[in-house]
């Protein structure tokens, strides 16, 4: 039954397609084609589906049968006159048209990324949407502070020290988009920037072009306005298709009519309100800031949008000045004579609202300017998609309708690769997702729907890709799995709508406590959880993302968020869900929440658990005794265990959700080879540095509180970074950690057992010495142009003028090495803080005791006074070494002598360690072995000092103690640099460099050397 109704549907297909393609034109040649066309749907019907009735209709039969002989069934054909009803039977034709030609093909891979999406959720379980005049209203909310609005002409054209504009960039990453810009205002392909500077009205259209492909508030704005740009779709056709039309014009187009029609304006500005909460607009417009005359056309260009932000008006009485705070909502004054913003409503406030964190409060000021009984929260970098397409379950003549408006506007959008908000299919789909609060999920109705994401950024380089992926994981997989059966999801910061009713009056969508609610979005989950709440997550709609893209961008994202969880920790919210929360679910909530990043912590520190054990047991010697006797005994168990353990800590399982994810979206062979394309981009490198940065932060968050915003800036990131600004990042959370591990992995390799041979160590130690390279040497990977000489050398130059330019009032720690220094102890502050970091700090004491008793000098002899003797030389090294910095600012001759002293004291240190070498039992790798156990027991001697910094000022040492750490940082950018100045002398390694990070570039044939090279003047050469 079902492959004979199979059968007859792609017959009856076949005909009304070859049907639809005789009658789009009237010509003598097509008459004949068309009426045998009509004959063969005529065939079809009769002879397949009413053959059985017509039968019982023995005359009618026979009539018709001998029409249909003499060709007199269908022999005048009334040809379409009405140009719309022509349009439609094209429209009609292209549906029903199943392999098109190339040409009407988009050829941007981010345009059929899109158009799969939206075929495939069509056929997602998703509700019946009701008629826009019935829908549950909406509004959608932005916070904005003082992000880019609108890319001015000159931030466009400013170049960079590689001679790279932002306009350059975007025309190489961009170049179909470039053309299809420059046909649309009418321009030849040949025509310059400067051309387009003379023409107010293409500057100000450029302008435009480049903030949509930037993560600018006109993007977002622009792709939220398509929520009502969709209403007034949709309400237009269910008009039409009611007969109803309020032009009397007969000729106007579809599209035309549906941007003209009142009603459906009205329908969608009764259903839709978009409020950008720009917190400090009033400053701005006092000053007369650039932002605010860019939010200003945007209000002129979006007559549905609406600013809110805060208003403080100063009152002098009686000699003292007060202040008094209004929350405002103006919008575009059209009718204005200087067309300025109109004022619609002006609330006083009780006081100042910026009191904590200021995401939270921007959201919690302008809560009240929303209307409806949804809120959709959006933030600066989330935009939802704009596809001129038709939509699910409309009728024929719908459907018809729609394609009417795909044809003038697909066509010109074809084969341009706009990636966020040129697709309306999105838009679309949000009645639906309105209706979810009215399904059965449970027990509770929804009271936040949580949607999917689509990250943008993914193709600018082979970091964002990560990004991309990894977040993709989290955001389709993860949090699917969070809603059901887990029932533990949150709200992330993601575009989730709420259910407003619900939330405005349990507390707001946003909590803003001061450090506690760093992490505010989170925090309205918690509330929604604990006030019995219900969160769902659904994945036919999405919503594009725009994620950081260079490697500073995202460790200052994930330190942010890792901080965030610190103080979860600490919060009471946390501490009732895991009291309230039953067995399983408590459990499902710590893994997904703080568990993950506690987790993390542990991860490492179980790196730092073994190799402190490891260097104990071969300290000791008990590694020798215990693998002989695990040989004589023939017990093996523990060597093939410590030999496994490589594989997770290298973490291999980890991996396993982002592959799950990739099978389900892509299929297995495209899973199979974007993971190996990954792992040849070197994406495990990437993933231990971020283990590195949450442990990081998330600790110090534990240890000391105080987690705080970081600003990422979502810019575009194609620049080289300086060596500096990488190691006053990266210092404290990765080099010094690395360091450590090598240090261990150095005793362990030097007093460890080692009869085992060179295969039993590497597999101990492989994923440590992984470790190790990753944490140090991955900001410089993956730092575009990070091997090329020139920029070596003048990293180099700037590293050494930041580390010797002495500090100051009003210094930063950008400029000065001892302002960084200062600024990186601002996190101890309390007596707790103090006492923990005194404790962990004492652990590298270990390595000078273990190796004063393994020196040749010292022999088997385990006397304490050994270990004391040591401390007698470190003591002394430490004034050998505070004559070598001492540097007095007195007379010249006081100068000479005490040059005289410092070149006495090298010559007589260079002759006593000869003479201790040659008359002793003292050998040179001693003297490397006690050189080790210096660092790190000066390591612990600076971090004590630090720790108690006020005690160490009061005794006057705090400045030997700068020159001190100084040292240690000079140290340990040498160790760094040079590795890195070594491949800089090969030229192949900066190419492969530049194919490892931009593969995805290379792969859709962009010349990324020329924007890394920036020699614009050599482009056409």
């Amino acid at each position: 039954m079902y492959v004979t109704s199979y059968l007859l549907y792609v017959l009856l297909f076949h005909k009304n397609n070859s049907l639809v393609s005789q009658i789009q034109n009237e010509t003598p040649e097509l008459a004949n084609g068309a009426a045998n066309a009509v004959l063969d749907v005529y065939d079809a019907v009769t002879h397949d589906l009413l053959s059985s009735d017509l039968r019982e209709q023995l005359d009618t039969w026979n009539v018709l049968a001998r029409a249909r002989n003499e060709k007199r069934l269908f022999s005048r054909i009334e040809w379409p006159k009405d140009p719309e009803i022509k349009e439609q039977v094209k429209r009609l034709q292209l549906l029903l048209t199943v392999k098109d030609s190339a040409a009407n093909i988009p050829k941007n891979l981010e345009a059929r990324r899109r158009l799969e999406f939206f075929a495939n959720s069509l056929f997602m379980d998703m509700p019946s949407a009701k008629p826009v005049s019935e829908m549950t209203p909406f509004s959608v909310f932005t916070p904005y502070y003082s992000e880019t609005v609108l890319y001015s002409s000159s931030e466009l054209r400013v170049e960079n020290e590689d001679g790279i504009s932002v306009l350059f960039y975007l025309q190489k990453i961009f170049p179909d988009e470039w053309e299809n810009f420059l046909e649309r205002i009418g321009r030849a392909e040949s025509t310059g920037d400067a051309d387009l500077q003379e023409n107010s009205s293409d500057s100000l259209e450029l302008r435009f072009w480049a903030s949509y492909r930037g993560q600018t508030l006109a993007r977002t704005v622009r792709g939220m306005m398509y929520y009502r740009r969709a209403l007034m779709l949709q309400s237009y056709l269910e008009g039409r298709s009611l007969g109803v039309d309020d032009h009397s014009q007969t000729n106007i187009s579809t599209v035309q009519g549906f941007e003209l029609s009142r009603e459906a304006r009205a329908q969608a500005d009764l259903k839709f309100t978009y409020v950008v909460s720009c917190q400090i607009y009033g400053q701005q417009k006092q000053r007369k800031a650039v932002e605010a005359a860019d939010i200003s056309l945007l209000l002129q260009r979006n007559e549905a949008l609406r600013v809110a932000y805060i208003h403080v008006e100063e009152s002098d009485s009686g000699g003292q000045v007060s202040h008094e705070f209004y929350s405002k909502l103006v919008k575009a004054d059209i009718h204005g004579k200087d067309q300025l913003s109109h004022e619609i409503y002006s609330i006083k406030l009780p006081g100042n609202p910026k009191l904590g964190e200021g995401k939270p409060e921007n959201q919690n000021h302008a809560i009240i300017f929303t209307r409806g009984e949804a809120i959709q929260t959006i933030d600066m970098n989330q935009v939802p998609f704009w596809c001129f397409a038709s939509f699910l379950k409309f009728s024929l003549a719908f459907m018809i309708d729609v394609a009417a408006f795909v044809n003038v506007k697909f066509l010109e959008y074809s084969h341009l690769a706009i990636r966020m908000d040129n697709y309306l299919e999105e838009a679309m789909k949000m009645r639906n997702l309105l209706e979810e609060f009215r399904e059965n999920h449970g027990i509770r109705p929804p009271t936040i729907l949580g949607v999917r994401e689509n990250v943008f950024t993914g193709s600018v380089s082979s970091l964002a890709w990560f990004m991309s992926n990894q977040e993709t994981s989290f955001v389709t997989l993860g949090q699917r799995v969070l809603a059901y059966p887990l029932k533990v999801r949150m709200h992330y910061g993601h575009p989730d709508v709420f259910d407003r009713i619900f939330h405005i009056t349990r507390g707001g969508i946003s909590k803003a406590s001061r450090v506690i609610n760093i992490s505010e979005d989170i925090y309205a989950g918690f509330n929604t959880t604990l006030r019995q709440g219900n969160i769902t997550h659904h994945e036919y709609i999405q919503v594009g993302k725009g994620r950081d893209v260079g490697l500073n961008q995202i460790a200052l994202f994930e330190g942010k968020v890792a901080g965030g969880n610190g103080e979860q920790v600490l919060s009471r919210d946390v501490y009732r869900l895991g009291q309230l929360l039953d067995f399983f679910r408590m459990l499902s909530f710590y893994f997904t929440t703080v568990g993950f990043y506690v987790c993390t912590m542990m991860t490492v520190l179980t790196v730092y658990v073994f190799l402190y054990g490891r260097a104990y047991l071969a300290f000791s010697g008990l590694d020798n005794a215990i693998s002989v006797t695990a040989m004589k005994m023939g017990n093996t168990a523990l060597d093939a265990a410590l030999n496994a353990q490589f594989l997770v800590q290298i973490g291999v399982f980890t991996a396993v959700p982002m592959i799950m994810g990739f099978i389900l979206e892509l299929g297995l062979l495209k899973a199979v080879f974007s993971f190996i394309t990954m792992q040849l981009q070197l994406c495990s490198v990437f993933f231990t540095f971020s283990l590195g940065t949450r442990t990081h932060y998330f600790g110090r968050t534990i240890l000391h509180g105080g987690a705080k915003y970081r600003a990422t800036g979502r810019g575009f990131v194609v620049r080289h970074i300086k060596f500096a600004e990488n190691y006053r990042l990266y210092s404290r959370s990765h080099f010094v950690k690395a360091l450590e591990v090598a240090l261990l992995l150095i005793v362990y390799l030097a007093y460890g057992y080692s009869n085992g041979g060179a295969v039993s160590f590497v597999l101990v130690t492989l994923s440590s010495w992984f470790l190790v390279i990753s944490w140090l040497f991955a900001p410089y990977i993956f730092n575009p142009s990070g091997f090329e000489w020139q920029k070596t050398v003048d990293d180099f130059e700037d590293w050494t003028s930041w580390l010797l330019y002495k500090g100051g009032v009003g210094v930063k720690g950008d400029n000065s090495w001892e302002s960084w220094w200062e600024e990186e102890q601002a996190h101890i502050q309390t007596l707790r803080g103090r006492i923990l970091e005194t404790i962990l700090s004492l652990r590298f004491l270990i390595f000078q005791y273990g190796i004063v008793y393994k020196l040749h000098l010292t022999g088997k002899s385990t006397s304490f006074a050994v270990y004391g003797f040591s401390w007698v030389v470190l003591v002394c090294l430490v004034m050998i070494f505070k004559v070598f910095t001492y540097s007095p600012k007195r007379t010249t001759s006081f100068q000479l002598l005490m040059r005289f002293m410092q070149g006495v004291a090298s010559l007589g240190l260079v002759a006593a360690l000869c003479l201790v070498v040659a008359f002793t039992d003292l050998s040179i790798p001693d003297l490397f072995a006690s050189f080790l156990a210096f660092i790190a027991t000066g390591w612990t001697i600076l971090s004590v000092a630090i720790a108690w910094k006020r005690i160490v000022w009061t005794l006057g040492l705090w400045d030997s103690v700068r020159e001190f750490a100084r040292m240690y940082d000079a140290g340990m950018g040498m160790v760094i640099f040079v590795p890195i100045a070594i491949l800089s002398w090969f030229p192949f390694v900066s190419t492969f460099q530049s194919r490892l990070l931009f593969n995805q570039a290379f792969s859709r044939g962009l010349e990324i050397s020329l924007i890394l090279a920036g020699n614009k003047a050599n482009v056409g050469i």
